[in-house]
């Protein structure tokens, strides 16, 4: 595949339980592609959640090699231009308003300006959260947060989005909005998602769908 962002071979990650070990993913291979969007789907426990921290390079696979656009290794600010980061639990800052948390990435890689803030203040926009931009998470509800969310993992205009169950703590609607809005603003921002869902509506949204089972994937 051309324009290669990331690129996964022969991942496997394992775990102590007790005195056993657990073969979570055995040999996972994958790439993924500029602009494209991938889902991600499978049982609790099939290692969804892991493979992101892998493709992340928040955590180091027992075997197998990962590149970043054709890089071997990732620094924290590389990764900080390179991806952006969508979680289950919004991990927003709670004494931060909807703005200064969109703010938290750019903050991660240096000073904030004019042009920064000019940045969050139009994805808050994007996300039809404008009038929101002074408000404490404790204000938004439950899709709020995860649209103020979804602007910070854009703020630097990453490459690629890893969006690890982003409805999994919202209603059916607000779900489904999320979703919409995630893929709308990838495809605006020429970014590449993976999106790792429950949801076979969600998952059969993205151009290329796997199943995780047994440590492997399987196209649906």
């Amino acid at each position: 595949m051309s324009n290669l962002i990331l690129q996964a071979n022969g991942l496997h990650k394992s775990f102590l339980s007790g005195e056993r070990r657990l073969e979570v993913l055995r040999g996972v291979d994958l790439t993924v592609s500029s602009g494209e969007s991938v889902s991600i789907r499978g049982e609790s426990g099939s290692g969804k959640s892991t493979l992101l921290n892998l493709l992340s390079g928040l955590d180091a696979p027992d075997a197998g090699g990962l590149r970043w656009e054709g890089a071997p290794t990732i620094t924290p600010a590389e990764r900080g231009r390179l991806i952006g980061l969508v979680f289950q639990s919004f991990y927003l800052v709670p004494e931060l308003d909807a703005l200064d948390n969109v703010l938290l990435a750019a903050r991660l890689l240096g000073k904030i300006g004019a042009p920064e803030r000019a940045r969050a203040a139009e994805l808050l926009r994007r996300v039809g959260l404008a009038e929101r931009a002074t408000h404490v998470p404790a204000k938004l509800s439950g899709g709020e947060r995860q649209r103020v969310a979804i602007a910070r993992a854009l703020m630097n205009r990453p490459k690629l989005i890893l969006a690890d169950e982003p409805t999994g703590n919202l209603d059916e609607g607000s779900g489904d909005s999320v979703i919409h809005l995630l893929l709308a603003l990838c495809t605006e921002e020429g970014a590449a998602l993976v999106l790792v869902t429950h949801n076979p509506a969600h998952a059969a949204r993205c151009g290329r769908r796997l199943f995780l089972r047994e440590g492997g994937f399987h196209t649906v």
